[in-house]
Parts: structure tokens; sequence; C-alpha cells
């Protein structure tokens, strides 16, 4: 078989792209607010039936603009079972990680485990919305009010997503999305805040441009983390085909569902809510039948990734103390990534079911 890895980076039709990039080249304004980043701005805004979107140059970065915005200090909680820059941006900018443990099927952060969690130098929680399921932001946004405590969304994996026939990336003071290249939408590299409060949003406008507030005037501490208008232009050409790139996901899903129907656990997801399909975990009974089928499917050509392993609880560099997440720790072994990308045909999908259910003694 030719290499299939767990994604694909989408590049849009050509023409659409060069488009944007001659509107460049006639303007000569390649970054700092230009009007390719403006008008991605709006459309996303629109697409995403959200009230405030600030573009920025990573999803990492998204983070580490929140925390500075809202001010955090002491302990932030988050969830082990999660990609590393959840949990590293928050030791970056010198706040303590506090591992809360996950629920065993849903696989996002568990609300009980947060409340246990909780000190008197706790100032924030950073829930994430494990491969787009949607945690459960009514119960967590009640510990928040009853603690007197900030909630940001690492919503990475839920561009698109709706709860309740809203979007997700309204819920908590802040959302941050990734526009990573390796995401159902992109922006090559990119990320972007969701901000409900237009003061804090015209805060974090100042902020990612170190500051600046006019020609000769330097307000607040800054950064620089614009993003540029080259990163705009891939945005503003995918969101043209995203309802078709997520439908070819949708198609992809539904396969690997039909294939794999009541012979795996699968993850259990939020009640009253969409799915992006971003992404295709699959739960094994325990990490050598995981192994296995990951070593079965590399000598055919195809490359699926344990996400999330290790836990992040097991990073020193993160804890800096002893916490035990037994149920992260237990998925983390056990999981597996399928390939999911508009473009992984039928075909190929079908074969990599074969094989999985082979290795695994179906």
């Amino acid at each position: 078989m030719k290499r299939i890895n767990v994604t694909r980076c989408h590049l849009p039709e050509r023409t659409r792209f060069d488009a944007y990039i001659d509107s460049i080249y006639e303007s000569a304004w390649v970054t700092n607010n230009g009007p390719l980043v403006r008008e991605l701005e709006q459309r996303l805004e629109e697409y995403l039936g959200v009230k405030n979107i600030v573009l920025v140059t990573n999803g990492t970065l998204a983070l580490q603009i929140a925390y500075k915005l809202l001010g955090l200090t002491g302990e932030v909680i988050t969830t082990p079972f999660t990609f590393i820059a959840t949990a590293s941006s928050i030791k970056w900018e010198g706040l303590n990680v506090v591992f809360a443990d996950i629920d065993p099927d849903t696989f996002n952060i568990s609300p009980a485990n947060i409340e246990k969690a909780i000190t008197e130098r706790t100032s924030a929680i950073v829930p994430v919305h494990v491969f787009g399921n949607p945690c459960d932001v009514e119960a967590i946004q009640d510990i928040a009010d009853k603690n007197n405590l900030k909630v940001i969304y690492d919503a990475a994996h839920a561009f698109g997503v709706q709860y309740k026939d809203r979007s997700v990336l309204e819920w908590g003071d802040i959302s941050t999305l990734s526009f990573h290249a390796t995401k159902l939408f992109h922006t090559i590299e990119g990320g972007a805040l969701v901000i409900n409060d237009d003061s804090l949003c015209e805060r974090a406008r100042k902020m990612i441009n170190f500051g600046i507030m006019g020609q000769e005037k330097i307000g607040p501490l800054g950064i620089n983390a614009k993003m540029n208008e080259i990163q705009a232009a891939m945005g503003l050409a995918l969101l043209g085909e995203i309802d078709g790139l997520i439908s070819r996901r949708k198609n992809v899903t539904a396969e690997y569902d039909k294939v794999f129907a009541g012979q795996c656990q699968v993850q259990q997801w939020m009640k009253n809510a969409s799915k992006n399909h971003g992404y295709y975990p699959l739960l094994f009974e325990n990490e050598q039948i995981a192994l296995k089928i990951k070593q079965a499917l590399n000598e055919i050509n195809v490359y699926p990734r344990r996400y999330f392993y290790p836990s992040l609880d097991n990073i020193e560099s993160i804890t800096g103390k002893e916490f035990n997440m037994s149920v992260s720790q237990n998925i983390s072994r056990r999981i597996l990534c399928l390939p999911l990308y508009p473009e992984l045909e039928i075909k190929d999908v079908q074969n990599i079911a074969m094989v999985v259910n082979k290795a695994a003694g179906v």
C-alpha cells in the first residue's frame, strides 16, 4: 500500500489560493493586521457562530495569550490526556499544573475530579474537548462560578462543533483553536482566541501586537503573536471548501463505524453535540493488543498514532510532583487513532480495518 499517515494536510484548489496570493503581491501588505487576516476573522465569526475571533500565529500562543489576558496565578487544573502544549503552555507561563483525571468513556476531564483538585491557590480550569467531543461544559461552569475560577477551553479539536445548537466555543471565558496543518481546518500554522467579552477582545488585539496602541504609544505588556497574510490566505481558501471536506471525513468515519460496530470501544460522545470527524480513536483491550495492531499496520505502510501517549502526569518537566492519573494512564496505553482525512479512499479504510481486526483476533 502507499504510505497512509494518521492524517494528511489538505491543500485547497490552487487557483483559489493563488487569487489571495495575487492580492498580497498587489498590496505588498504581508503582516500586521492585513486585509486578509481581518477578512478571515470576520468569515470565521460568521461560519462558527461566535462573537469575536482574534487570529494568532499558532494554537500554543493562543493559550498563552489567554492566560495572560485573564491574569492567572498559582495553580491551573487541566487534563493529563491531551497534547503536550495544553500543559506545557501553563508551565511556560510560570503557573503550576494540577491534573484532574478523565472520564473513562468520554476521555474528557471529569468535573468531579476537578472539584477534588481545587485549592486556595487555584485560579483557573483548562479543559480540553478531546477529539472534538465537548466537555461537560455546564458542570464545569457551575464549578467555576462556585469557586470564582476562570475557564479557558483548549478547543484545538473542536472546530465547527455545536452543543445544544450553539457553538461549543462560546463556553468559558475564552476558547482557543489550533489551525495547524494537521487540523481539519488550517492556516499552515495558526490559531485563534474566541472571546465573548468585547473589552477583553480589544485587550487581546493590543497584546498580540507588542501592546502597541498607536504610532507613538505603547500600552499594556504585549508580545508578537500576529497571524500573517500568507497564513490567512490559506485559511480563506480552505474555508470555501470546508463543508465538503467535513462531509468526506464523515464518509470515512461511517465506513469505520460499519466495520468496527460493537467490536472495539469507541469514545462516548456528548449528548446533543455534533461531530466534526476530526479523529477516529479506538480503545483496545490492553496495551499489547494496541501495539500489535500498530505494528501490523506499519508493516503495510499505515501509520496510526497513539493519541495521547504518554499520559502527561508522567512528564517530569510538567508536573514537578507526583500525580497518579490512573484512568488517563490506562486509556493512553490502549488507544490508537486510525488514519482519517478527506482524501482517504474507502478501499483503504477497508484494508486498514481488515488488518486491525486480524491483529486483534476478530
